[in-house]
Order: structure tokens, then sequence, then C-alpha cells
């Protein structure tokens, strides 16, 4: 029972973080609840064309995807890419830290830094 609640207690992290990064970067929260939308609404703050939804469709491509939309996804916060690689292996921890942390949205993929 503990780690049924242990599980649950995670997942309200990760969607209390998606949700505020969502609010972010200026898209509605409520998104990161539908189905593949979440996915299309990431695409577009990473700065990435909403097509490359099917990419995460074909196996070991989806991969190799998720790395980069996280990589954008670090930079559209002013982040570098060793912060993405802790959103693809510590996401429990970086996610977190993006969402609630003093990062602020900067644009697509950071454009608006440069």
């Amino acid at each position: 029972m503990g780690v049924i609640i242990f599980y649950v207690l995670i997942m309200l992290l990760m969607l209390a973080s998606m949700w505020k990064i969502y609010t972010k970067a200026g898209k509605p929260g409520w998104a990161i609840l539908v189905p593949i939308y979440n996915i299309i609404v990431l695409l577009e703050i990473a700065g990435k064309p909403w097509w490359w939804l099917f990419l995460f469709m074909i196996p070991v491509v989806n991969f190799v995807c998720m790395i980069i939309v996280y990589v954008e996804l670090a930079k559209s916060f002013g982040k570098g890419t060793g912060f993405a690689m802790g959103l693809l292996f510590l996401n429990v921890i970086f996610f977190p830290i993006l969402a609630f942390g003093d990062a602020t949205y900067v644009g697509p993929g950071g454009k608006a830094a440069e």
C-alpha cells in the first residue's frame, strides 16, 4: 500500500510540474491532461513542428526525438544541455526544478535569448 501511495504522490508531483511548465510558457495547463494534445503543446513550447508527433510513434526514433525535445525545452527556459540530460534521466527532480524554480520562458528553443 505504501508503494502505491508513493507512486501516486510522484505522479501528482509530475502532473503539477508539467502544468506549471505549460503555464510558464503561456500555454493552457489543462493541456497536460489531454493525451496526444499534450505532446503537441510540448512540441510548440520546444519550437518543433507538430508532425514530430508521428516520430514519437517509431521505436528508437522516439527516444532520439525526446532527447532533442528535452534539449530544446531546456533552452526554451534558458537552461543548457546538462539540464536537459537531467530532465531525461532524473525527471522527477529536474521537472519540478524547472517548474517551481526561477526559470522563465524565453521562447521556443531559447530564440528570444539570442
